[in-house]
């Protein structure tokens, strides 16, 4: 009788175990396949593309929007996109967040400062900067070029951010629009605290009304802001209405040097050294970085590709965030890969092409054809290959969530894992004999990034083909038992 109670509870437990398994098994595959045969292509489409964009600014000087990343259990960490256009002229106020940024400069030319140790640092950014911005560090940002807009794309981290929306901004300059954090304070305690009058402390407290991006000409500008007075009053001046709000004059105590010191560097920066020279660099904050300057980590007659991690700058350690930068010549591809260490996040510069993913079980995740201005992410682990059009090259630029050296794992062509894998045991895996497997992943002689067949040279163009259809006739034969091709 005991035996049999014994097997009865273990049995039960086995179809409970069993039922559990294959919901889980269903929760997956909705969550990743789609509902039904009908709209599970569109979905994954959709999954694997940025598309949520938020407008989170929005003046006549300029404007920010961020694509929203949302995670999910297969996102090792979240990361959100940003996208900063800044009119000639033009500054977004000195202000902090709840989330690290990395600013790269797509086109144009920016001065940051930023409070750094508590030090103003300031730097002029070019095309191809990299810099970072830690989280609830004070800065500021100018496009102070004459006729060029600026186009920043950043990596928006919000590992640290309060959890109330894509991130939080903390507006120090700002008076009706934005509102600044110190409107919150009485104003017999803000003029205590500035040692100026309230009347003082009220006008600069209620001008600003043109929004978070506002214009330094007042040509350009609708009316005449605070920023604008400020910038075109003579250096002298400007030091002698700061020193009217904060008070140089005498030594604070220990308590109002505190309160005060950071506030005080940043607001001299804008205001009372626009006259540094060009190129002149102040405080200890690190560096930018060149992508365009750096050598390409790979280069062959089909493309090339860099990664910085922080070993190249130091700043990435921080944040936990690497930077890529990818350019595939007409008609050529990065050859199908995965990444073991990070989720990739990719921003398409210029061209157009096609990103493949694969799931795990060895199903198409997705194939998209993408173009500038797209955004795609490639969860960890996940198979997948850039495949350039033939209509011109294809750039994309990306951000992953390790600053740690990144080692791809390729999976077809002269340096791929089949390659090293090579053996009778890999026959045996695909059930074709060593002779065949050997002549399929041999067929391919250039590594990394890829030619079309119409790149070969024309002597060889049909024996690349042949091969081409060799490979992809031992795949089919496979069927799902190994990730490694495409259409």
């Amino acid at each position: 009788m005991g035996n049999r109670v014994a097997h009865l509870l273990l049995l039960l437990v086995l179809c409970y175990g069993l039922t559990m398994a294959v919901g889980l098994h269903r929760e997956e595959k909705e969550d990743w396949r789609g509902d039904s045969e009908e709209t599970q292509t569109g979905r994954e489409q959709e999954w694997f593309m940025l598309q949520d964009s938020k407008r989170v600014v929005k003046t006549d000087a300029g404007d920010m929007r961020v694509l929203r990343n949302y995670g999910g259990r297969i996102m090792d960490r979240p990361i959100h996109i940003g996208f900063i256009t800044m009119e000639p002229r033009s500054l977004f106020v000195p202000q902090y967040i709840d989330s690290s940024l990395i600013l790269f400069v797509r086109t144009g030319e920016a001065r940051v400062g930023l409070i750094y140790e508590d030090e103003l640092a300031e730097r002029r950014l070019k095309i191809g900067d990299i810099y970072r911005i830690p989280a609830g560090s004070a800065f500021y940002l100018m496009n102070a070029e004459e006729g060029q807009r600026l186009h920043i794309i950043c990596s928006i981290d919000p590992s640290e951010s309060l959890g109330l929306g894509v991130f939080q901004s903390f507006f120090i300059g700002g008076g009706t629009y934005p509102t600044s954090i110190l409107a919150g304070f009485e104003l017999e305690t803000l003029s205590t605290a500035f040692n100026v009058t309230t009347d003082e402390v009220r006008e600069i407290m209620t001008r600003q009304q043109e929004g978070p991006i506002v214009f330094i000409d007042d040509s350009r500008a609708p009316r005449l802001s605070p920023w604008t007075k400020f910038l075109t009053l003579k250096e002298q001046d400007r030091l002698q209405h700061l020193k009217r709000l904060v008070k140089f004059q005498q030594q604070p105590s220990e308590g109002e040097e505190q309160m005060t010191w950071s506030w005080r560097k940043l607001l001299n920066s804008v205001f009372g050294q626009e006259n540094k020279k060009k190129g002149e660099k102040a405080g200890k904050s690190p560096d930018s970085y060149n992508i365009y300057d750096r050598r390409p980590d790979f280069r062959n007659n089909y493309g090339w590709s860099i990664a910085l991690d922080e070993s190249d700058y130091q700043p990435l350690k921080h944040s936990g965030v690497g930077v890529y930068l990818v350019n595939l010549t007409a008609g050529s591809m990065m050859a199908p890969h995965v990444n073991p260490t990070a989720t990739e996040f990719g921003i398409v510069l210029r061209g157009s092409g096609r990103i493949q993913i694969v799931f795990p079980n060895g199903t198409q995740a997705m194939d998209a054809r993408v173009k500038e201005g797209d955004v795609f992410w490639v969860p960890r682990y996940f198979p997948f290959c850039q495949i350039a059009d033939r209509s011109g090259p294809f750039e994309f630029f990306g951000f992953t969530t390790s600053a740690r050296k990144n080692r791809p794992q390729f999976l077809v062509g002269s340096s791929s894992i089949l390659q090293t894998l090579r053996s009778p045991e890999l026959a045996a895996a695909f059930g074709v004999s060593e002779d065949r497997i050997d002549h399929v992943i041999s067929a391919q002689r250039e590594a990394v990034i890829l030619p079309s067949a119409s790149a070969a040279p024309p002597d060889e163009v049909e024996e690349v083909v042949a091969k081409f259809e060799k490979v992809q006739k031992v795949i089919k034969s496979v069927g799902n038992g190994m990730i490694m091709g495409f259409d």
